[in-house]
């Protein structure tokens, strides 16, 4: 018999993504087996994009809240799913709990802060064996003390179709696109210290404008002042995707873009699981632990400077110092990894 398996899923958007390579794995495994996953209303757009999944719950205590009845209450409504078993994909002892008020028989996870108990099917991780995000998910696919290579994860591919792209296009108002399109995610809910900087960015749209390409500014709400000011830069020939679209909407949107440029950010990890030639910028952050899952994936960092990684929101450097590990990530730069990624 098969099993029904719920995944409480991780909090952020690319993480979520590359937890699919856990239900891919899941689905090898055993074809028939039931995959719900638990996560945040923000990551549900993504998560119904993974065929694999049967279910998709939306957490309905916000993130970092407690609130000991809530969880009680939604382990009481799992409990009666049924579930075989549950795997935790986030760390902390709150997002154990709820598998266990939902007396699902097999709990299993990552050992920390202190979950024994609430996981019955607990490993220890060693990070030097597991330093990928992907790869620790990916572990919990199989028995415990399994010996596997670790390189063998299977990549996330997220799915569209064309009925929704048809219903995307219509939604914001534009046509198919019949040529090259240049799509651009230069937002960075993180902090300036993760955005390329905005000339930068409006350099290369001008470059491909100029060729006749189409270019797409993606990001959120957030985004809107980056996105308006490269678009000026632009003399208004880019179009804005921000609050006119979902998450789910951007997803059809970046399905049709010959390439896709974006800081470390979740439409980073959407663009690479999209299979779509993609080049990822790194700041003050590093690709080491989550990068980009896709076959075409091109990732731009400056490597040997003794500040970075800081993994800071804002750089503390100023004068040349400034943003040096995004400022040294010239446009030319670009243009030759797009020719590359493009190849």
């Amino acid at each position: 018999m098969s099993l029904k398996i719920l995944i409480i899923g991780p909090s952020w958007v690319g993480d979520m993504i590359m937890s699919q390579s856990l239900y891919r794995l899941l689905k090898q495994q055993d074809p028939h087996c039931q995959i719900d996953v638990l996560a945040p209303k923000w990551c549900l757009d993504v998560v119904k994009r993974m065929p694999e999944v049967s279910n998709s719950i939306v957490m309905p205590i916000a993130h970092g809240k407690f609130a000991l009845k809530h969880r009680y209450q939604l382990g009481k409504q799992l409990r009666a799913a049924g579930y075989d078993q549950a795997i935790v994909l986030a760390n902390s002892w709150k997002s154990a709990l709820i598998p266990w008020l939902a007396k699902i028989p097999k709990r299993t996870g990552w050992l920390g802060e202190l979950r024994y108990g609430l996981l019955n099917d607990y490993r220890k991780l060693d990070k030097t064996c597991y330093p990928l995000m992907v790869q620790r998910f990916t572990a919990l696919g199989y028995q415990a003390n399994h010996h596997w290579n670790i390189n063998t994860y299977l990549l996330p591919k997220l799915l569209t179709d064309e009925s929704s792209i048809t219903q995307t296009l219509q939604t914001v108002n534009i046509n198919k696109p019949d040529g090259y399109v240049l799509a651009l995610a230069p937002g960075a809910a993180f902090g300036s210290a993760k955005r390329w900087p905005v000339d930068y960015f409006a350099a290369v749209a001008n470059h491909y404008l100029t060729q006749g390409w189409q270019v797409w500014l993606m990001g959120s709400p957030d985004d809107q002042p980056v996105l308006n000011q490269i678009q000026q830069c632009t003399q208004n020939r880019s179009v804005i995707f921000s609050g006119n679209a979902t998450l789910d909407a951007k997803i059809d949107l970046l399905s049709l873009a010959t390439v896709v440029i974006s800081n470390d950010s979740g439409l980073l990890h959407v663009a690479a699981a999209l299979n779509r030639p993609t080049i990822g910028i790194y700041g003050s952050t590093t690709p080491d632990f989550t990068p980009p899952l896709g076959e075409k994936v091109q990732i731009l960092q400056v490597i040997g400077l003794d500040c970075r990684p800081c993994f800071k929101r804002d750089c503390p450097l100023s004068g040349d110092r400034l943003l040096k590990c995004l400022k040294d990530i010239t446009p030319t730069q670009m243009l030759a990894a797009i020719e590359r990624v493009r190849a």
